[in-house]
C-alpha cells in the first residue's frame, strides 16, 4: 500500500513526462524548435529597437574588423614587442626574411606613383572608382608593410651586428640611427674619432664613444659584416620608398579632400578613406563609427587587458591625440570624430581649399587645452570683521504692547516697599509666609498705567 507522498511524487513524474514529449513534438530531434523560438525572441527585440528609433529607415552601416563595408582592408603593423622576441641571429642573408622590396605589388605602385607624379588625374571624386583614389589607399598600405619591413631589418642588423658593439642597441634605441651609427663604426677594432658627429645627436655620440672603449664586443667576419651591410643598405632603399609614398600621398590629398587631410594629416585621412569605401561613404559615418575605423584587437593569450587602449583606431595616431594625455585621449578622440565626419562632408561640396578644416582642428585643440587645464584653486574667505558694538534694539507698537504686557504692577510696586518704624503685615499658609509690604495702606491699581495714546 503506497503512500501519500509516493502518490504525489508519481504525479510530479508522470506531468515531467507529459512536458518532455510535447518539447519532443514541438522541437524535433533536432532542436529546431528551440531554434525557432530563440530567432522569434531575437526578432522581437530587434523590432523594439527598431521602434525605439526615430522612425529612421536607413540601415547603420556596422563596422567589423575596423573596416565599413566597401572598404579596404588596412595593413596589420606589427607589435615592437612581436618583432622583439624574433631571433634572426641564424639568418644568413636579410633576404630570407625581407621580401617587400623587389615584388609585383610594390614596383606596381612606385610605377604608378611615378605616373600620377608626372600626369595627376583630373577626376577628383573620392570614391573606388577612381584610379588615383584607389593608388593612393594601396600606397597607404604599402607604407605600413614597408614600417614593417624595416623593423625587421633593424632586427636583423641587430642581432647580427651584436657580437661587435653588444651595447649599441640600448644606446641608439632609433632604427634609422642604429643604422648610420653601424655604417659609420662598421666592422674596426677601435672607434674612428669625428665620424659620429654628422650621424648622431651630440649626447649620444658621447656615450657611445665612451661604451665602444670599454666594450667587449668582437669584429665580425667578412661574410656577417656584408650581410649587415647589404641590410644597410637595403633599409635605405626602404627609407628612400616610403618618403616618395608618403610626398605623393601628402600632394594628392590636399587636392582630393582638403578639409580631411588639413584636420588629421594625410596619412591618417588617407586610412580613413581607405576603410571606410570612400569619401561619401565616410560623410555618411556616424561619430561613433568613425572613432573605431581600424581598431585591430590584440590576442593577449590570457594576459591583462587593463593596460590596453580601447577603441584606438586611425584617430588615434593623429598628432593631435598623439599630444593629448592619456586621461583625457578618450574625451579628445570623440570630439575629433564629429569634427573628422563635418569635414568629409564638406570636402562633397566643390571649391574647398581647406579653411574648414583648419579652423575645426583650431577648435579641437582649444578644446583638448581646456580639457588640460587645472582645476580652479579653492578660494578660502576671510570670517568677517566681529561688530563688537551695541546691538539694535527693536521698537516701535509691537515693542511697547510687549513692555506692557510684562510691565510691574502698582501692586507689586507697594508689595515691594515698607514702610519707616511700622511692622510689615504676613500672610502664611503650608508654613510659607509672604510679605506684603505696603500693601493696604494705600490705594494701588492693579494694572500700570496706560500709555499715552500719542505715542501709540
Amino acid at each position: 500500500m503506497s503512500s501519500l507522498a509516493d502518490e504525489l511524487l508519481n504525479d510530479l513524474e508522470d506531468t515531467g513526462e507529459d512536458e518532455e514529449e510535447q518539447e519532443e513534438q514541438v522541437a524535433g530531434p533536432s532542436g529546431l524548435g528551440r531554434a525557432l523560438k530563440r530567432k522569434a525572441e531575437e526578432d522581437a527585440e530587434m523590432d523594439e529597437d527598431d521602434e525605439d528609433g526615430d522612425g529612421e529607415d536607413e540601415e547603420k552601416p556596422t563596422i567589423e574588423g575596423g573596416v565599413a563595408p566597401g572598404g579596404i582592408a588596412p595593413a596589420q603593423e606589427l607589435d615592437a614587442e612581436d618583432v622583439e622576441q624574433m631571433d634572426l641571429a641564424e639568418v644568413d642573408d636579410v633576404r630570407n626574411v625581407a621580401k617587400l622590396e623587389g615584388s609585383k605589388r610594390m614596383m606596381d605602385v612606385l610605377h604608378d606613383i611615378d605616373k600620377y607624379t608626372e600626369n595627376p588625374s583630373k577626376d577628383t571624386t573620392m570614391s573606388l572608382d577612381n584610379p588615383e583614389y584607389a593608388l593612393i589607399v594601396k600606397a597607404n598600405n604599402l607604407s605600413v608593410d614597408i614600417d614593417n619591413e624595416i623593423l625587421i631589418v633593424h632586427k636583423f642588423i641587430r642581432d647580427t651586428y651584436s657580437p661587435k658593439f653588444p651595447e649599441l642597441h640600448q644606446l641608439v634605441p632609433d632604427p634609422n640611427m642604429f643604422i648610420r651609427a653601424v655604417r659609420v663604426i662598421g666592422n674596426e677594432a677601435e672607434l674612428p674619432r669625428g665620424k659620429l658627429t654628422g650621424a648622431l645627436p651630440p649626447a649620444i655620440v658621447m656615450t657611445v664613444t665612451i661604451a665602444s672603449t670599454t666594450t667587449k664586443g668582437t669584429p665580425l667576419p667578412d661574410a656577417e659584416w656584408q650581410a649587415v651591410l647589404r641590410a644597410c643598405d637595403l633599409a635605405d632603399r626602404l627609407e628612400e620608398a616610403r618618403k616618395k609614398i608618403f610626398s605623393y600621398v601628402r600632394s594628392r590629398m590636399s587636392v582630393l579632400a582638403p578639409n580631411l587631410t588639413a584636420i588629421v594629416g594625410s596619412t591618417c585621412a588617407a586610412k580613413l578613406l581607405g576603410v571606410a569605401g570612400g569619401l561619401n561613404a565616410l560623410a555618411k559615418m556616424p561619430a561613433c563609427n568613425i572613432a573605431v575605423l581600424g581598431v585591430q584587437k590584440k590576442i593577449v593569450a590570457g594576459f591583462s587587458t587593463a593596460t590596453q587602449s580601447r577603441h584606438s583606431g586611425f584617430l588615434a595616431q593623429s598628432d593631435l591625440i598623439q599630444e593629448t594625455p592619456s586621461d583625457y585621449k578618450q574625451k579628445a578622440q570623440r570630439t575629433l570624430a564629429a569634427k573628422v565626419a563635418l569635414s568629409a562632408r564638406m570636402d562633397l561640396q566643390p571649391g574647398n581649399n581647406g579653411t574648414f578644416g583648419r579652423q575645426q582642428r583650431e577648435k579641437v585643440a582649444k578644446h583638448i587645452e581646456k580639457l588640460a587645464e587645472p582645476p580652479p584653486a579653492k578660494v578660502v574667505k576671510a570670517l568677517p570683521v566681529p561688530d563688537d558694538g551695541p546691538k539694535k534694539r527693536r521698537g516701535g507698537k509691537k515693542a511697547r504692547k510687549a513692555k506692557e504686557a510684562y510691565a510691574q504692577t502698582e501692586l507689586r510696586k507697594l508689595q515691594n516697599r515698607m514702610a519707616f518704624g511700622e511692622a510689615e503685615e504676613e500672610v502664611g499658609a503650608f508654613d510659607e509666609t509672604k510679605g506684603l509690604g505696603m500693601l493696604g495702606s494705600t490705594t494701588g491699581k492693579v494694572r500700570a498705567n496706560v500709555v499715552d495714546s500719542k505715542s501709540r
